[in-house]
């Protein structure tokens, strides 16, 4: 039995149609911490993170949150116990608002909650002054940020993160760290954030490991990381 607070990812294999992207990856991301996962393009990042999910379902193996075997469970019970996806690509709505996109997070909240807490504007501020725009006419820097935007509306414990930092601007790169390095600090959810830049993971993360064609190759924690063996399987 998992703790509170703790994702399990035990022994899962993962197919598309003969194709196998995942073979017998564990992972374990718990509160307070983030989790990176990195690695060349590829090499099933993004597919696990949809196991985690449920946007594609596993071939075996289990995966535990807070306990509860969540394995079977359809992307949307996910989300209402707790775990928010940020894709890559961001898939903001583009002919709805800042505001519309935002109030889609309502769906997994009772409706006493469903409001968009003041606190978004304090970690992006730039969305405050483009609550009327449509999504599709923001940058891509803006758009990543709504998109996380989006996803803590839903006042998530697990926040999941496909390469936010991919296609965006050095500035809001910072930005962007920055925000999950307050989440980090206020210890209320676990982060799992799939990167390719290695020194950005290394500034956020607790915990590091690196994929490779489907399998979990390092597995460290940031103190006890080779830098240079991760730098040289990011390169190869």
């Amino acid at each position: 039995m998992a703790a509170d607070g703790v994702l399990q990812i035990r022994e899962v294999d993962l197919h598309y149609g003969a194709a196998i992207a995942l073979r017998k990856v564990s992972l374990t991301a718990g509160t307070g911490a983030v989790t990176c996962l990195l690695g060349r393009n590829g090499v099933g990042k993004t597919s696990l993170l949809r196991a985690v999910t449920g946007v594609h379902s596993v071939s075996s193996g289990t995966i535990v949150w807070n306990g509860e075997d969540i394995t079977r469970l359809p992307t949307y019970d996910r989300a209402k116990r707790g775990i928010a996806y940020v894709p890559q690509g961001r898939d903001v709505f583009p002919l709805l608002t800042v505001r519309e996109n935002m109030e889609t997070g309502f769906a997994v909240l009772p409706r006493s909650e469903r409001k968009i807490p003041d606190e978004m504007f304090e970690l992006f501020p730039i969305l405050k002054t483009m609550m009327r725009r449509r999504g599709g006419d923001l940058s891509g820097g803006q758009q990543q940020q709504l998109a996380i935007a989006r996803a803590l509306v839903t006042q998530p414990r697990l926040l999941v993160l496909d390469e936010p930092t991919e296609g965006i601007q050095p500035s809001i790169i910072k930005d962007i760290g920055r925000v999950i390095a307050l989440l980090r600090a206020r210890g209320t959810m676990a982060i799992l954030l799939v990167e390719q830049y290695f020194d950005f993971a290394r500034d956020l993360a607790q915990r590091i490991a690196v994929m490779d064609r489907g399998d979990i190759v390092v597995n460290s924690t940031r103190e006890e990381l080779d830098e240079q063996d991760v730098r040289r399987r990011l390169s190869v």
